[in-house]
């Protein structure tokens, strides 16, 4: 069971308009070594979860991409988990969007302007007219994500990064990802240095490292090298090692649930 005891994050609270179903309340934190959100717990308010600075584990399965939050549905239970030196930012809300209605839990797209509009809300220098409007900008944004497999996105890479943010384990090679987009594995190859400006292969490493990070702060070294596609816990050590410059046991398990 993990420590929540210990690393403590910073919390700050704002709200607007409370009391009233167009109001929110935005708790923002910094967190020193990693935290648990939920819990099997029964929520009055439906809750959006968005991190600027990497992903965010789920109880359902999920791990959200680069711009992307977490919407949970009033009295679902769930768990969401950040790791260590992230932001969170987690949104209450009396109403469910419109085009969420259908969603009781799962990952939502972030653009640019409402990430920009969540981190102004989440300033004491914003006022409650500002903070409102913004709101109603936000939920007017938020629409439910499209699939991993769907035809959205610049290029192919982005088809093949949804899936492999959802399932860092995933072992599918490259050339089986370009027979089942029915491109060849140059085009591929290329269309991943144009979006992520890198090759397939250590794009995908990072990325596995990026959600080990996560899941470190709440599991186990042995058994997050399978969750993130390690064969075994020695060849995620000399991985991890070489990308931070320290093993992972500094970084495991030591969170704190709030």
């Amino acid at each position: 069971m993990p420590d929540w005891s210990r690393h403590p994050e910073d919390r700050e609270e704002y709200g607007y308009g409370l009391g009233d179903p167009g109001g929110v309340l935005v708790l923002k934190y910094r967190s020193s070594g990693g935290i648990g959100f939920g819990e099997s717990r029964q929520d009055f308010l439906h809750q959006l979860y968005w991190s600027p600075d990497g992903p965010l584990a789920t109880s359902q399965g999920f791990i959200t991409a680069p711009r992307e939050a977490y919407w949970v549905r009033r009295a679902v239970s769930h768990e969401v988990r950040a790791g260590d030196r992230q932001t969170v930012y987690r949104i209450c809300l009396r109403e469910v969007p419109a085009k969420l209605a259908a969603l009781r839990a799962g990952p939502v797209p972030i653009d640019g302007e409402t990430a920009r509009l969540i981190e102004r809300i989440a300033r004491r220098d914003c006022d409650e007219t500002t903070a409102l409007a913004a709101r109603r900008r936000i939920m007017a944004g938020l629409a439910a994500a499209p699939p991993a497999w769907g035809p959205s996105g610049t290029g192919v890479a982005l088809t093949v990064a949804r899936a492999l943010w959802r399932d860092p384990a995933d072992q599918t090679h490259l050339d089986e990802w370009a027979e089942r987009l029915r491109v060849s594995v140059k085009t591929l190859q290329r269309d991943f240095v144009r979006e992520f400006g890198m090759p397939y292969t250590q794009w995908r490493t990072k990325q596995r490292l990026l959600a080990a990070r996560v899941l470190l702060c709440f599991t186990p070294v042995t058994q997050v090298a399978p969750l993130v596609g390690y064969a075994s816990p020695s060849a995620f050590i000399t991985a991890f090692t070489k990308e931070y410059g320290h093993t992972p046991g500094r970084t495991a398990p030591r969170a704190r649930r709030t």
